[in-house]
């Protein structure tokens, strides 16, 4: 063969080694140059990441990248459960877990458009024992004294991660962990979320609302917000609101039992090397209760279980202004608004803003990575990760199991290789 011959076929050879595990459902799939990526440059993206299974950093990982809508890279490498011999697939099913927040805020602003509620609306309008809340602020003893919240929260404040409460973790964490909410695990709570939330009410806030980005029940305060102002529970209001019209068949709070054979297992990081499956126990350092749970409690803020494919859809729809294959979920104008920082001036990460859901790069430059301005997305605890990019029409979801994610490096990596596979 000559060299001129080789170097025509081998784009084509690489992209038919990579694409064997290419999504078949839903997205067309299209030669990466004719998305203006190469496939040459996506083959060395896929051997880096083959690399964190090789090296037994991680069990298995899907990853999926669409551009203008259509398939330009895919894979599912490794195993979906090493003990049981299953290996990963387009269609493993993934905790999730705050990438869960991204779809419930887009709930709360299908209801805004409807006029069933306004996110300038204070959070007590809907949950009325949210009214007149009390702050911890820490002293110079090593304790924490009270004092009335400067302004109630609004449902924008929750929305943006300014609602003043954590995970359980700030000055009167003792009152919290008494009360039981320290982290952000609901599978294996008994009771209604809108019961959970209003007990949580009681309970001293970590700063006052609108003055400092917290990371904590904001979305899941969000979710009983969803259930007040539509007279549904979360899980049947998402399924008719967003799951359905979008095709989402394979997004539960609950693994249905047909489906029980998808889930992937959690791993961890084991001493001196390698991973190993967490134990079959309850909670957030666990495999958890997503499939024989009691099934009651609906986290908006880390409860869903999805495959890659799904969440494409979801983030496709966010990319085409608010509407995918005909189905209109949200307004253009309402997705500007929600890829939009509102932090102001209150800090937050190294150019970056915080939207209605999602993170915005705001500089690029200070961020300090390839990417674009506009990009928005965010992550999961099991460290899946996603993001969207509208300068270049790009979609990227990542999913793997492994909790805690200790010194990997795969992100950057993953966002290095999609970046330098652009050529046009």
């Amino acid at each position: 063969m000559s060299k001129l011959h080789f170097r025509v076929l081998l784009p084509i050879v690489l992209l038919l080694a990579y694409s064997s595990t290419a999504f078949s459902a839903d997205f067309d799939k299209a030669r990466p140059e004719r998305l203006g990526m190469s496939s040459e440059r996506l083959q060395r993206l896929d051997a880096v990441l083959k690399s964190y299974v090789d090296n037994e950093q991680i069990a298995g990982q899907v990853v999926l990248v669409l551009r203008n809508g259509r398939v330009a890279f895919s894979a599912a490498n490794g195993m979906q459960d090493i003990e049981a011999g299953i290996p990963m697939s387009e269609d493993s099913m993934f905790r999730i877990a705050s990438q869960t927040k991204a779809i419930v805020s887009t709930g709360i602003m299908i209801l805004q458009e409807r006029g069933d509620l306004d996110i300038s609306h204070n959070l007590d309008r809907y949950i009325p024992e949210w009214k007149d809340m009390q702050v911890a602020v820490a002293n110079d003893n090593g304790g924490y004294d009270l004092e009335p919240a400067r302004r109630a929260i609004t449902l924008r404040n929750l929305l943006t991660h300014t609602g003043g409460m954590s995970y359980g973790s700030g000055p009167a964490m003792d009152k919290w962990k008494e009360a039981g909410f320290q982290g952000w695990y609901f599978a294996d709570r008994k009771e209604p979320i809108a019961e959970t939330i209003a007990r949580m009410a009681s309970l001293p806030l970590d700063e006052h609302p609108g003055e400092r980005w917290i990371y904590g029940y904001n979305t899941d305060i969000l979710g009983a917000v969803i259930e007040k102002a539509s007279g549904m529970d979360l899980n049947s209001f998402l399924q008719k609101e967003i799951f359905e019209p979008l095709g989402m068949e394979d997004t539960h709070f609950y693994l249905p039992e047909e489906k029980r054979g998808r889930l992937a297992t959690v791993y961890r990081p084991k001493t001196g090397g390698g991973i190993e499956a967490r134990p079959e126990t309850n909670g957030m350092q666990s495999q958890g209760m997503y499939d024989r749970g009691p099934r009651v409690s609906y986290s908006g803020g880390a409860g869903l279980l999805s495959t890659a494919n799904d969440y494409a859809k979801f983030l496709q729809m966010t990319l085409n202004g608010g509407e995918l294959n005909g189905e209109r979920i949200l307004s253009r104008k309402t997705i500007e608004l929600m890829t939009t920082n509102h932090l102001g001036n209150i800090p937050f990460r190294d150019g970056q803003g915080f939207g209605l859901g999602f993170s915005v790069v705001t500089d690029l430059g200070q961020r300090g990575s390839m990417g674009s301005e506009g990009e928005y997305g965010w992550g999961g605890a099991y460290h899946s990760s996603y993001w969207v990019d509208p300068a270049e029409q790009l979609v990227v979801v990542y999913l793997t199991q492994i909790i805690p994610a200790t010194g990997l490096d795969d992100y950057a990596k993953l966002r290095s290789g999609i970046y330098q596979a652009i050529i046009d």
